[in-house]
């Protein structure tokens, strides 16, 4: 509430031109209009704060998109061959727009296997995996020249292609990840080769950064992504990389949580980078959660992960579940062409 000073009061009352009355006047229109103020502050106040509070509870604004842009594949003969493309395709009714393939530390570019994902309206997504090397070593520069070829090989491509390097940083299996190296340096080593690759001319290239699902259950607890953000300048897409293990999973328990931390620290298009169901989980029902989950959420695709592997049937054979693929298929609408990388930096 404003009050006067007692000067200004003193002065009112004293000078001959004030009668008593206007003294009085003045006070009780202060007073009212004082309390006026006071009224309207604590109003807008008290809206603030609740909107502050319902953004803080609510968490990420999720926004859903009625179609899936990118429909992907992982099979194991990629990259020395298309054909298990050509059948996974067959299978569903539909020819994937990404096609992913794992890339070991120090093996070339596959301008081959790329080129013929284009050929079938594809782009290539490569995982590279920085194994038989220490992350501290490529933040150095000890690896530039391996990544410099690569780069120049990719440039001379033309065409876009994802990358994705060490991806799963924040789970404890690779030698890159949790409890083996430490997240800065993860960091150090992301911004490196982005600097290498852009400082080589390769401009055609969408940089994916991919997470493991946060799990916080015991013993495994995956925490979450945030210690290995390396800033929005040096990310186009997130990855997301998560499975179905059980029959009661559903979308929104396996990847919903991840997806909200990762929209805490970013507005970037998400990717499923890399899924699957085990066949004790419903492959079926678990194949038109994620075309649904995916549409919910607003995401851009997902990348099935179509191999045997650590004992998990991640491949899908039965009839059932191609069924579903189809089903899912056919809502999917294949995106314009792929945009320019996004770069603010």
């Amino acid at each position: 509430m404003t009050r006067h000073s007692p000067e200004r009061t003193m002065t009112q009352r004293s000078h001959p031109d004030f009668p008593a009355w206007t003294s009085l006047s003045w006070r009780s229109f202060s007073w009212r209009y004082g309390v006026l103020i006071g009224c309207v502050v604590l109003i807008i106040g008290t809206g603030l704060g609740f909107v502050a509070y319902h953004q803080l509870n609510q968490g990420p604004v999720i926004h859903p998109t009625p179609v899936v842009r990118y429909l992907g594949v992982h099979e194991p003969t990629a990259p020395n061959t298309y054909t298990g493309v050509n059948q996974f395709a067959q299978n569903i009714g539909r020819q994937p727009n990404l096609v992913a393939y794992y890339s070991p530390w120090g093996y070339p570019f596959q301008p081959q296997f790329a080129a013929q994902a284009a050929q079938h309206g594809a782009i290539t997504l490569i995982q590279m995996d920085p194994k038989d090397v220490t992350l501290a070593s490529i933040a150095a520069g000890r690896q530039d020249a391996y990544l410099r070829g690569y780069a120049a090989a990719v440039k001379a491509f033309g065409s876009r292609v994802v990358v994705s390097f060490a991806h799963e940083m924040n789970g404890n299996w690779y030698p890159w990840g949790n409890q083996h190296t430490p997240a800065a340096t993860f960091v150090a080593a992301w911004r490196h080769v982005v600097n290498v690759f852009r400082a080589t001319g390769a401009s055609n290239v969408i940089w994916l950064w991919q997470v493991n699902i946060i799990d916080n259950s015991d013993p495994v607890h995956i925490p979450g992504p945030s210690p290995w953000w390396p800033g929005k300048s040096y990310v186009t897409w997130v990855g997301i990389d998560g499975y179905y293990y059980k029959s009661s999973s559903s979308f929104a328990e396996v990847f919903g949580p991840t997806v909200v931390a990762v929209r805490e620290l970013t507005a970037a298009p998400i990717l499923i980078a890399e899924t699957g169901a085990d066949p004790a989980a419903d492959q079926p029902a678990k194949v038109s959660d994620l075309f649904s989950g995916v549409r919910s959420y607003g995401l851009l695709g997902f990348v099935w992960f179509d191999e045997i592997a650590q004992g998990h049937a991640w491949r899908i054979t039965s009839p059932a579940a191609f069924a579903a693929f189809r089903r899912g298929a056919r809502a999917f609408v294949r995106s314009s062409p792929i945009p320019a990388a996004q770069r603010s930096g």
